[in-house]
């Protein structure tokens, strides 16, 4: 791995959410680093082309990267209030993957499973105002 592919992935490996290249950039560049903006980018794909961040869409089109914690397959639980991010094991998910896709005649079938909601602190917040 490179040293700013490093310097890239060590920034994810500190949020706990998911976060823009746009966000990466800024927090690396406040942070004294001599990166571009495009080299952020490029870094981002090869981590995620190589399984080590996790990629999502947010609701307006933008991919957002987190450092993965698992090696293994899994989903996540994202709070939409704060980002905060859970990885989560989904058995029944893959069954049903797996069934749905032999179903209509597909073979190596894969997915992708975020499921959405408001976390615990961010709830209270919500009940406390």
């Amino acid at each position: 791995m490179t040293t700013r592919r490093d310097a890239v992935h060590d920034t994810l490996r500190r949020s706990d959410g998911f976060r823009s290249a746009q966000d990466v950039y800024a927090e690396m560049r406040s942070d004294g680093a001599k990166i571009g903006l495009t080299t952020v980018y490029r870094a981002l794909q090869a981590l995620a082309d190589g399984g080590e961040v996790d990629v999502l869409r947010t609701d307006d089109g933008e991919s957002v990267y987190r450092a993965c914690a698992s090696g293994d397959h899994h989903h996540h639980l994202v709070c939409r209030r704060c980002g905060r991010t859970v990885e989560v094991a989904g058995p029944d998910v893959e069954r049903w993957a797996e069934a749905v896709g032999a179903d209509h005649g597909f073979t190596e079938v894969t997915h992708t499973v975020e499921v959405f909601g408001t976390c615990a602190s961010c709830s209270a917040a919500v009940r406390a105002s």
